[in-house]
């Protein structure tokens, strides 16, 4: 194998769930939907690293903030958490849930029966 394989032999799947763990619940559940979604946990790793990197740059509770968004939305990804946090939605609250609304009723109001 070649030197620049074999140093990423010591990473795995728990060593990486266990570091964004550090972090918090939030990047912790990140980083194993990454890679549970991924057929090869090893093909999720890239993407692993670089959200954990973003601690250098970032906070660890701004890393944390941003994971726990990202998880909100549905969005397990890198890109995601970084624009998250150079636009700094991290810092800003988490929208609450809608509940359940009733259909608006008015008779100007077409609905789907009108188009078919």
């Amino acid at each position: 194998m070649p030197k620049s394989h074999q140093r990423h032999l010591e990473w795995n799947p728990s060593r990486l769930i266990r570091w964004a763990a550090t972090v918090g619940g939030s990047c912790s559940k990140m980083v194993e939907t990454i890679m549970g979604t991924r057929r090869h946990p090893e093909q999720g790793f890239r993407s692993c690293l670089g959200i954990l990197r973003l601690e250098k740059a970032h906070s660890r509770e701004r890393l944390e903030a941003a994971c726990t968004r990202a998880v909100a939305i549905g969005s397990y990804n890198y890109r995601s958490v970084k624009s998250i946090l150079e636009k700094e939605l991290d810092r800003q609250p988490l929208p609450e849930a809608s509940p359940d609304r009733q259909p608006i009723v008015h008779e100007n109001i077409r609905g789907r029966g009108y188009y078919h």
